[in-house]
């Protein structure tokens, strides 16, 4: 079923786009693949990007684990080649352009986006960070019709760790909300003082 992807800000497109039009903006990002670009740029695939919050609680069944909206991520491509992806962050005064970059995560989401494509439930697209593992997953969220900047995850929310994943986790391979977080949170739980060799 077609994923229902939630209208991106104006103003974040607009930032987007103002950026693609500056050549000192291109010129100076590190990414190669952006500035040998032949051709027209253009932003696609726009999708909000969110951060897990505290782990505590993760392996509850009551919890609905938050997020926190960070940005909006765009994969910028060149004719039908994705290059790069640009990030915007919202400011006191709005939405705004924050940095290009480049790297597997720009076709790692591509690829999961077709792949949810294929899925029978329909799904709004979010991505999902989880900084402390240095981990982005795309968040497909239940709730297709939902405002992209609320909402924790849902137990029957589908996540879908992008390559290069952690050690432990696969790639590309949907979980459901209820079956991967209680992993995350182990994995981020602190290590006991007793385990590392400290006086307690």
């Amino acid at each position: 079923m077609p994923l229902h992807v939630p209208p991106v800000p104006a103003p974040a497109l607009r930032s987007v786009l103002t950026a693609l039009g500056s050549p000192t903006a291109v010129r100076e990002a590190p990414t190669p693949a952006l500035r040998s670009a032949a051709g027209p740029l253009s932003p696609e695939l726009p999708l909000p990007l969110h951060v897990l919050d505290t782990p505590a609680g993760l392996g509850g069944a009551r919890n609905a684990p938050g997020t926190r909206l960070t940005g909006w991520r765009f994969v910028i491509h060149a004719g039908d080649r994705p290059v790069a992806a640009a990030d915007t962050v919202l400011t006191a005064d709005g939405w705004a352009f924050s940095r290009f970059f480049e790297g597997p995560y720009v076709t790692a989401t591509e690829r999961a986006l077709r792949q949810a494509e294929a899925l029978q439930t329909s799904y709004q697209p979010r991505l999902l960070s989880v900084p402390g593992l240095y981990m982005l997953t795309l968040w497909l969220h239940g709730d297709a019709a939902a405002d992209p900047a609320a909402g924790g995850v849902r137990p029957d929310d589908l996540l879908v760790p992008l390559a290069p994943a952690p050690p432990g986790f696969a790639a590309h391979r949907p979980h459901h909300a209820t079956e991967l977080l209680p992993v995350i949170g182990l994995r981020l739980a602190p290590v006991p003082p007793h385990l590392l060799g400290t006086p307690v």
